[in-house]
């Protein structure tokens, strides 16, 4: 069979072929702990259900302009309002099939073949793929001190004169760190002086732990926004827990979106109509729901953490938002892929590999199960891997006997 190049170079997203396992195990009986999906497990707010059933039991279910229903849009323009604290005008707003769709059409609008995206490292999966989609390079930036907090001086040394796009995901994927204020304002700056696209991917920005602010990237822009290369990426998936809803954005320069929309109009058209309205419904309802999930969060998070540090050879930074853990495994083997497998054949455990990310010999763990899900997963993993842990294990009621130590 013959494939396009692009058919043959990109990768299938292992976060999905994961969840995908999970299921099949699970439906087999397998008693599974999924520390590895992106996925709160609170029910999407009650407005959001409303305002899906009312446009259901009515029956009129059409098609949508490409770019979103108006009181979409103007749901999302108050949310900049009130988040960002600058008021945006429709022609600067794209409602999207997730915010995934969002960061690709806005690629799609913006890279040449051999153009240079820059994001740092450790990174969200799809971002080398959807760069190579475009027939463009990946970039991606480690720290050179080793933490996962970037500099301008990590991002100015792989900066060339190719470089269209930089990407920056605060609170990250798969790290949790939430970047620095100072930092945000220098690579907008950057962004500004050398006519570089700026996105600012803020799926995570309102679940942020630690006493932590959030920080709008409009504060530091200089001009005004349709002067400006800079694109922000959003959504309902993550703080509203409505990952199967679909529904992103993105803000933008009135001619970059102008793009995105003709783009978007020939691959999907606009996004349903039923989950439009509901995303409505959230956005402009009652929000305890995303300050009660990112509590749970950041408690999730503190259990796993305390578990992590009872675990000898492995190393883990508290994260400042989202709900992963990225932990250092390369005491006991610095294959992440194997390492996944391996854990997931002995005690049915998923993890994602940290190579999928960038960085090898990490997995990122997720804390959006149950309390029991995660100490059961650490307990799991610490039994598969520390040879100081009993030689047997119950998992319900079957009895397992280490022979690999």
């Amino acid at each position: 069979m013959s494939l396009s190049i692009i058919g043959r170079s990109i990768a299938e997203s292992v976060t999905l072929r994961l969840n995908e396992t999970a299921s099949i195990l699970r439906a087999k009986g397998e008693p599974v702990i999924h520390l590895g999906i992106g996925e709160p497990k609170s029910k999407a707010p009650l407005d959001a259900l409303i305002a899906a059933a009312g446009v259901l039991s009515s029956g009129d279910v059409r098609y949508t302009p490409a770019d979103g229903i108006p009181a979409l849009k103007q749901a999302i323009i108050r949310y900049t309002g009130d988040m960002y604290g600058r008021i945006v005008t429709p022609e600067n707003v794209i409602a999207s099939s997730g915010a995934k769709q969002a960061i690709m059409v806005a690629m799609q609008a913006i890279l040449n073949p051999q153009d240079e995206v820059i994001f740092p490292a450790p990174y969200w999966v799809s971002y080398p793929e959807m760069v190579k989609l475009c027939g463009a390079v990946p970039v991606p930036v480690l720290p050179e001190d080793g933490s996962f907090y970037p500099t301008m001086q990590d991002i100015e040394r792989h900066t060339t004169s190719y470089t269209k796009l930089i990407i920056i995901n605060s609170p990250n994927n798969p790290t949790g760190v939430m970047y620095s204020r100072e930092f945000i304002g220098q690579i907008v700056e950057f962004c500004e002086s050398r006519g570089i696209y700026l996105m600012m991917d803020d799926i995570y920005h309102r679940l942020i732990f630690n006493g932590k602010k959030l920080i709008s990237c409009l504060d530091f822009l200089k001009g005004s926004l349709e002067d400006s290369k800079l694109i922000i990426i959003n959504g309902v998936s993550k703080q509203y827990a409505m990952t199967g809803f679909r529904i992103g954005w993105a803000v933008a320069n009135k001619k970059l979106i102008k793009a995105m929309v003709n783009i978007q109009g020939h691959q999907t058209s606009g996004p349903s109509v039923v989950l439009q309205k509901a995303a409505v419904g959230a956005i402009n309802g009652i929000q305890s729901c995303v300050d009660s999930l990112s509590m749970t969060l950041e408690n999730n998070t503190k259990v796993m953490m305390d578990e992590l540090n009872s675990f000898e050879g492995i190393r883990a930074i508290r994260p400042d938002g989202t709900f992963y853990c990225f932990v250092d495994f390369s005491h006991y083997n610095t294959d992440s892929t194997k390492l996944a497998y391996f854990l997931l054949d002995k005690v049915r455990v998923i993890t994602v590999p940290g190579i999928e990310f960038g960085l090898d010999g990490y997995l990122r763990l997720s804390t959006c199960g149950s309390i029991k899900d995660i100490t059961q997963g650490i307990e799991r993993i610490k039994w598969a891997l520390d040879p100081n842990s009993p030689n047997e294990l119950y998992i319900g009621e079957r009895k397992l006997v280490r022979d690999w130590l």
